[in-house]
């Protein structure tokens, strides 16, 4: 036997030693549950390790690299898993799940924080009424042979009163009492609060404009706003707060508490931007309009949105100031430095507020808007004083 057959047998042999505990686990390994593809591999993986040997037997040396390549290729392919589902795309598995994550948040103080997010990041009120509902439609005869549907009603219920939908939540409401002799008592009770808070909410309606927070940011609905009576717009507002404040009464110690005080903060924010939109059209609008954020401001200290109120308010010494030195020019005779010094002083003090407060996301914002006006004010300082 020569030289070269020696080492040919050698090289055999210590290959099958290293291929045979991947040919014994491609051949005896059981499958697991609920991996199909991770057997299908391992067969896959052999069956190449098997053919790599049979060419090694039959090839010369030239062909030992691209055989050990493919031998390599096989063996990672037969260590391959299928990988875990990440759990925010996976779908949910049953309706108790959901429940379970939106009952556990129900007695949130959603008046004085934001209100909880899910593991996906949205809103959990949102969240759990999207997912419901996808339940509903996918599962809707198991559900109701299962005598859920009750359930379900009241938990999308409890999720559209968070969010503003009343009247839908009404109609769920009183369509669990109907289904659910256990919920009808709970039902039916919530059913009337929302009822009274879609009619809070229905009051005012026409002076809000969609989607906008702020009244005074859209000119043509501030024009449509000049058309109104002042005290006419004003009854209105205090008869919807009346409305409110006596719901916030009844309801002290239940979850609807919150709601009603979100509910009174927005009747007052509407009420101060709609003064801050007719500014222009009277003498004193312009004290009309910090007056009456100042007294948003006043009334919800502890409001989640309290910071928000701020900037806002600040934002209107901001545009006093600039539409000040557009009318009388700093250079002029008529410019009154101790008028704008009171402007900028108060933009200064509002934005300094915000910006000391840790922990929120208004303080960069409320950083960068004092940089940017103390800039403006640097300018007409300089402008006035400039020979």
């Amino acid at each position: 036997m020569t030289g070269g057959h020696r080492r040919r047998i050698l090289r055999i042999r210590l290959l099958r030693r290293a291929y045979r505990p991947v040919l014994a686990q491609a051949h005896v390994a059981p499958k697991p549950p609920g991996s199909p593809k991770t057997n299908f591999t391992r067969c896959f993986g052999g069956f190449l390790v098997l053919v790599c040997f049979r060419f090694e037997m039959r090839s010369r040396r030239f062909f030992l690299d691209p055989i050990l390549g493919c031998a390599t290729l096989a063996l990672c392919v037969s260590c391959a898993s299928t990988p875990e589902v990440d759990p925010v795309y996976r779908p949910t598995e049953n309706a108790l799940e959901v429940i379970a994550v939106l009952r556990a948040h129900i007695n949130d103080d959603t008046y004085r924080f934001e209100p909880a997010r899910d593991f996906t990041g949205r809103n959990v009120y949102r969240s759990s009424l999207l997912r419901l509902e996808n339940l509903e439609a996918l599962h809707r005869d198991a559900i109701r042979g299962s005598r859920m549907d009750g359930v379900l009603a009241f938990a999308k219920a409890r999720s559209l009163e968070r969010l503003r939908a009343f009247d839908l939540a009404a109609e769920n409401y009183r369509l669990a009492a109907d289904i659910s002799e256990d919920l009808r008592l709970e039902a039916l009770r919530s059913a009337d609060i929302c009822d009274a808070l879609h009619e809070a909410a229905q009051m005012t309606r026409t002076l809000e404009p969609g989607g906008e927070t702020d009244i005074g940011s859209d000119t043509a609905f501030g024009a449509q706003l000049v058309e109104l009576d002042p005290d006419s717009v004003l009854a209105e507002f205090e008869a919807r707060v009346a409305l409110l404040d006596g719901l916030t009464a009844i309801t002290e110690g239940t979850h609807h508490n919150p709601i009603a005080l979100e509910e009174i903060e927005r009747a007052d924010v509407a009420r101060a931007n709609y003064f801050v939109g007719i500014r222009k059209t009277d003498v004193n609008g312009d004290v009309r309009a910090i007056g009456e954020l100042q007294r948003v401001t006043y009334r919800h200290p502890v409001s989640k949105n309290f910071n928000r109120h701020l900037l806002q308010l600040a934002d209107l010494y901001v545009e006093l100031a600039v539409e000040y030195s557009n009318t009388f020019p700093p250079e002029s005779l008529l410019f009154d430095p101790v008028r704008f010094q009171e402007l900028v002083e108060g933009a200064s003090r509002l934005y300094e507020m915000v910006a000391s407060r840790d922990g929120t996301p208004e303080k960069l914002e409320a950083s960068r808007r004092l940089e940017a006006f103390l800039a403006f004010s640097i300018r007409i300082d300089r402008d006035r004083f400039t020979p």
